[in-house]
């Protein structure tokens, strides 16, 4: 994959391979992961911890992604035309790199200039209608001929729709699974036309990986992340792309709406986006005068990748009394971290300590906003 033009740090081969090696470890998510880096300044650093660090949560053993398991994937994505890409590097994209806590790592297979290009985001139903997919797709050539990238889940219906009217301009395509089990099966066709074409597909998830039903919100969550804004074109009332919706919102991004007959159940949910304040969208100009102001502003700077995030070092480690006066204070209701510092008395960084150790134990659900709880 070409990667974009433009200066910046890099990670070393040895670096690539440790990133990879701690985010395909078990329980390390995105947010952990910037807490061990922060906290120990390299992947290296935090892999040797790492046992010490479940054994303190309450965890018995950690399957420690192997050296041969991801210079493994790292081939194999070779051989797929794929690449990782880290979040602190010039091909990672830029708005994406600006979401709480980001993919660390991304595989993309296909052309990185498109993440340079700012970008809108179309989904929609996959039993979509015949006209919902013929505006998606007339809505996407506009948007690409203005210059936008067009960001999509690749699934059928709106999304599959919303591609194919960008093949030409640049268009992003997010997965649920791994590059390489693209989903549905007969999109596979269309995942190396947006490779081959100026395109390009991301996923965080394994090569090899066949999507679940848990995954695709983490697939939506890309494809919010990606872009200014969010037009959804049909969807039901209990739908994906409903959930991406509030993603984008929960993100600052703009969401968008088309309207449909109130007699279409594939209306249902955008028309409740209307209603609850959606931009309401019948062509490409609506779109363009809202995104239009937020065009030109500068990305926020990346994290250093050789470098620990955090501003001071933190203990290392915590008191078993410490350990269980968080424990104790955490239920299955949702608080936020400040809470508990307020509430416990201790030093911010001996609580983030052993929220990372729960983390790691698989003992700790993250919530939006920052608030945890743990799991009974």
């Amino acid at each position: 994959m070409p990667p974009a033009t433009g200066g910046g740090p890099r990670l070393s081969d040895r670096q690539r391979l440790a990133w990879l090696r701690l985010i395909r470890t078990p329980n390390v998510g995105p947010a952990s992961f910037r807490e061990l880096i922060n906290r120990f300044g390299s992947a290296e650093a935090a892999l040797d911890a790492l046992p010490e660090l479940v054994r303190n949560g309450g965890g018995r053993t950690v399957r420690v992604t192997s050296v041969e398991q991801a210079a493994a994937e790292i081939e194999r994505a070779g051989k797929a035309g794929a690449r990782f890409v880290a979040v602190g590097e010039p091909d990672y994209p830029a708005l994406l790199r600006q979401m709480g806590h980001a993919p660390p790592l991304l595989a993309v297979k296909g052309t990185a200039a498109v993440f340079t290009l700012p970008a809108v985001a179309i989904v929609g139903a996959r039993n979509a209608s015949l006209a919902g997919m013929k505006f998606a797709r007339q809505l996407s050539a506009g948007l690409g001929r203005e210059g936008f990238a067009i960001v999509s889940g690749l699934a059928r219906g709106i999304d599959t729709a919303a591609h194919n009217g960008a093949l030409d301009s640049g268009t992003v395509a997010a997965m649920a699974g791994g590059l390489d089990r693209p989903y549905p099966p007969e999109n596979a066709g269309l995942l190396e036309d947006i490779a081959a074409k100026g395109g390009a597909a991301v996923s965080e998830m394994p090569f090899g990986w066949a999507p679940r039903a848990q995954d695709f919100p983490r697939r939506n969550r890309l494809v919010a992340g990606m872009a200014l804004g969010l037009v959804v074109v049909e969807a039901a009332r209990r739908s994906g792309s409903l959930i991406s919706a509030r993603l984008a919102g929960e993100m600052g991004r703009i969401v968008f709406a088309v309207p449909g007959s109130p007699l279409d159940p594939r209306a249902e949910g955008t028309n409740r986006l209307l209603k609850d304040g959606a931009v309401l969208v019948t062509d490409v100009r609506d779109v363009l005068d809202t995104i239009a102001p937020m065009l030109g502003r500068a990305p926020e700077p990346s994290p250093e990748l050789d470098e620990p995030i955090g501003a001071t070092a933190p203990p290392a480690s915590a008191s078993g009394d410490e350990r269980a006066r968080i424990a104790e204070m955490l239920g299955p209701a949702p608080v936020t971290i400040d809470e508990l510092i307020r509430h416990s008395g201790l030093p911010a960084a001996t609580v983030h300590l052993v929220l990372l150790e729960l983390d790691l134990a698989g003992r700790l659900e993250r919530h939006a906003g920052g608030s945890v709880s743990i799991l009974l």
